[in-house]
């Protein structure tokens, strides 16, 4: 039996995704043999990133500054803007360097079932960035769930009316699937391939 306080380490990280009970153990018993090297700095970095933790108020990324790093990024290309459903969209996409513009975290998806409405999500703000100019390209990347796919239809028929290309991810996406899960090659060829809204 171990302490109290220990237990209690293990069962927080044991409700991280990914991480059951076993290996929860097995990652606080990493973490105690090697508590100079791995538990002090890991125990830094969660503090360091608990206090500076914020919502960028203009795409709704999670980063340790607002604007996020993203939207700070003089590179980036203004006229194009990628639409994602969460922000583990936006990493995913971000990390195949393959989008070279914006993007938007919806916050979710539209979801009778759920009971998530559009005014439940970040819908109105990106019709505002969209209204204010200066994008040429809108980019649908929602999952390819029945869900995302009703959200992207929904932010079609807004965007009807704006001077802009609305594209989406192509379909080669495995259905049902979701970008956090995809591999780099994956989201290179769906962004590739991207098309017109019809």
């Amino acid at each position: 039996m171990s302490s109290p306080e220990i237990e209690t380490l293990t069962q927080a990280l044991a409700k991280l995704p990914g991480l059951g009970p076993r290996s929860a153990r097995r990652a606080v018993l990493h973490l105690l043999k090697k508590r100079e090297a791995a538990l002090g700095p890991l125990l830094r970095a969660l503090e360091a990133v608990n206090d500076k933790l914020t919502s960028c108020h203009v795409c709704g990324n999670v980063d340790t500054g607002d604007p996020c790093g993203v939207c700070a990024d003089p590179r980036r290309d203004a006229r194009m803007l990628c639409v994602v459903e969460e922000v583990a969209d936006l990493w995913a996409l971000d990390r195949s360097r393959l989008f070279p513009g914006r993007f938007h975290v919806l916050g979710g998806r539209l979801s009778a079932l759920e009971g998530i409405r559009p005014e439940d999500l970040s819908i109105d703000l990106l019709i505002g960035r969209i209204a204010a100019g200066g994008i040429d390209e809108v980019v649908l990347a929602m999952n390819a769930t029945l869900e995302g796919q009703t959200t992207a239809h929904y932010i079609a028929d807004r965007l009807e009316s704006f001077p802009v290309r609305l594209t989406q991810l192509a379909h080669g996406l495995p259905v049902g699937g979701e970008l956090d899960y995809l591999d780099e090659g994956t989201l290179a060829q769906a962004l590739r391939a991207r098309r017109p809204v019809s």
